[in-house]
């Protein structure tokens, strides 16, 4: 029976790549997304991956959305924790809501899904948890303390995390992307990406497919002797 992949912020973006590329290599796919209601039921119609909103700040609204797709697909093996937001502001200017905000969906997102499938993930003896970070968890970035400290916070719960999963079978990794040609970073304005793409020396934004497959593969059973892993997948912007 093929196995239960969840993808938190599933329906749109890098997201959205990568739950379709699991489907394709076989996983029963399950996309979650917070709030955009036509552009999830657009993505369910193109793709038949079944959708499910919840906030992943909230941690009763994950136990229970996990609940729901345990119920209809069976258990999760493999979690994707992608779902992220951006409230940037200069330091100086940005104010508490803006940093809860960024930290609780960012960050604290994190715990609250891992937490309810990592019991379920010992017992089975497998799991693969893969959290999607950021080239700016890695390096920093003006105008985005909040993100950045909640980014690098990803590494460090990956890096702990995958220490005490690894004799349970589970395997706990971190996909960094550098700058992908999301529908956000296209609707920068031209001269600004251009900086952008003057700074990654392979010449040019990455692709959401890109990122898919370095998900693809850290969920593979061939993987599993690789834990605690960082994924750069940034065009030599940064060298980590």
């Amino acid at each position: 029976m093929a196995r239960v992949a969840l993808v938190t912020g599933g329906s749109r973006g890098i997201g959205a790549a990568i739950s379709v590329a699991l489907e394709d290599a076989g996983y029963r796919v399950a996309a979650n997304y917070a709030g955009n209601d036509e552009a999830a039921a657009k993505f369910k119609a193109e793709t038949g991956i079944p959708v499910y909103k919840w906030s992943v700040a909230d941690y009763d609204a994950c136990a229970n959305g996990i609940g729901l797709i345990e119920a209809e697909l069976g258990p999760v093996d493999v979690l994707v924790n992608n779902a992220g937001i951006t409230r940037d502001a200069m330091f100086h200017r940005m104010t508490r809501e803006q940093w809860s905000a960024v930290i609780d969906t960012n960050l604290t997102g994190l715990f609250n899904m891992t937490h309810n499938v990592w019991n379920g993930m010992r017992e089975r003896k497998f799991g693969r948890v893969i959290n999607i970070s950021s080239i700016n968890g890695q390096k920093g970035q003006a105008g985005q303390a909040n993100y950045s400290a909640a980014k690098a916070g990803d590494i460090g719960f990956t890096k702990a995390l995958a220490q005490e999963g690894a004799r349970a079978g589970i395997t706990v990794n971190a996909v960094c992307p550098g700058y992908i040609a999301t529908e956000m970073v296209m609707a920068v304005a031209e001269d600004i990406r251009a900086k952008i793409v003057a700074q990654i020396p392979v010449g040019r934004l990455g692709e959401a497919a890109e990122i898919a497959r370095c998900v693809v593969f850290l969920a593979s059973e061939e993987a599993g002797f690789i834990t605690g892993s960082t994924l750069s997948a940034n065009g030599g912007q940064y060298l980590a």
